[in-house]
């Protein structure tokens, strides 16, 4: 495997070939009919844009329809309870995307009379929008010229320059501004914008990028020097924390589910799940305190468990080890604003943590029910 050379000086013209040659191929096979890209005001764009964060198009767009159709402008999602919005967001992740969104609406109307900022610098000012997020915003939506550099961007520019090192290391990253700055034309500013987003996420992709199709290819240092599969240069490898924590399950006699709301701030911020422990004695505790159990499935047991449940953060990995418990009833347990019983059947409109919609399908999937949990469920 070849290895990156220490990086020179960008060669000029492979900087002024790179527009031209983007939006050329942009107007031969660039998407021009996602849902944002008809009517691209500031504020349908602006969702698309968070949305879109670490988040693949075709994903986005189902989300996206049902977002625009229950909150159509800026005013209807900044008077919307956080549970509803958290409710339309369940399933996409990264939810902090979401209280930041929310938030930022109310800022908007508060402090904007319900106008999106036209200066860069106030858009960076509302929660959840950095730096490329406001420029692609502007750029898409009002076609004023800022340079974007997104994970896509990112992976363009350091295989077509040759750019070695973590491109998240601060010194690679102001480089790739600089570059993205420079390549960014004067005219056709939407167009170039979405055309880089969309050659990253189609062609340039990270493995196996499709270089007889790339309309940069002829000055491409990655393709030049077999340098593909090495560049961008991978974040340097480090031992990601493990935790483990409990979940109870507690399941009613009419199929319902106890779901607690999580702190808004921290993992799963604001979203409802099931009370979660860092020890199993912890959870059994809170069982026999809250609950009137029925021993599980005529045992003397009081909780069953269910398969490990394994989700990835940003940071760091988190084994769930789930106790199912039936109940007749409870005892403290009263529903109010931070609790409640969750009936699948006729659900709440609450934003749920990936755990709990899991683990809830997999509660009432019929033939896992029946095989695994017997009379349980």
């Amino acid at each position: 495997m070849k290895s990156p050379k220490p990086n020179a000086p960008a060669d000029s013209v492979a900087i002024r070939q790179l527009a031209p040659a983007l939006l050329r191929w942009f107007d031969a096979s660039g998407r021009k009919h996602l849902p944002w890209q008809r009517d691209p005001t500031p504020y349908r764009v602006w969702v698309s844009e968070i949305m879109l964060q670490q988040t693949q198009v075709a994903t986005v767009i189902p989300y996206y329809e049902r977002f625009m159709q229950r909150f159509p402008d800026v005013q209807s999602l900044a008077q919307a309870p956080q549970n509803e919005v958290l409710h339309l967001w369940t399933g996409l992740g990264y939810y902090a995307r979401a209280r930041n969104l929310h938030r930022a609406a109310q800022i908007v109307v508060s402090d904007h009379a319900g106008e999106f900022p036209q200066a860069l610098e106030a858009v960076q000012e509302l929660p959840g929008i950095g730096r490329s997020t406001a420029g692609a915003i502007l750029a898409l939506s009002r076609s004023q010229r800022h340079p974007i550099l997104d994970g896509n961007v990112k992976r363009v520019l350091t295989r077509y320059f040759g750019i070695a090192g973590f491109p998240g290391e601060q010194k690679i990253e102001r480089e790739l501004w600089r570059l993205a700055d420079a390549c960014t034309p004067q005219e056709r500013v939407a167009n170039y914008t979405q055309a880089i987003m969309d050659l990253g996420a189609t062609v340039c992709v990270r493995s196996r990028p499709l270089c007889a199709a790339c309309p940069l290819s002829e000055h491409c240092v990655a393709r030049i020097e077999g340098l593909q599969s090495v560049l961008p240069t991978p974040r340097p490898k480090k031992q990601r924390p493990q935790r483990t924590a409990y979940v109870v399950i507690a399941l009613n006699p009419a199929g319902a589910v106890w779901l607690e709301r999580r702190p808004p701030v921290g993992i799963w911020g604001g979203l409802w799940t099931f009370p979660q422990f860092d020890e199993h004695a912890q959870a059994l505790e809170w069982t026999t305190r809250q609950l009137s159990v029925v021993a599980a499935m005529g045992t003397e047991k009081t909780t069953d468990r269910l398969p490990e449940y394994r989700h990835s953060f940003t940071h760091f990995d988190l084994t769930l080890h789930p106790l199912l418990v039936r109940t007749a009833g409870n005892r403290d347990l009263v529903a109010d604003e931070q609790r409640l019983w969750y009936d699948p059947r006729q659900p709440a409109m609450i934003g749920l943590a990936k755990p709990a919609v899991d683990l809830i399908e997999q509660l009432t999937r019929p033939a896992a029910a029946a095989g695994a949990q017997g009379e349980l469920l």
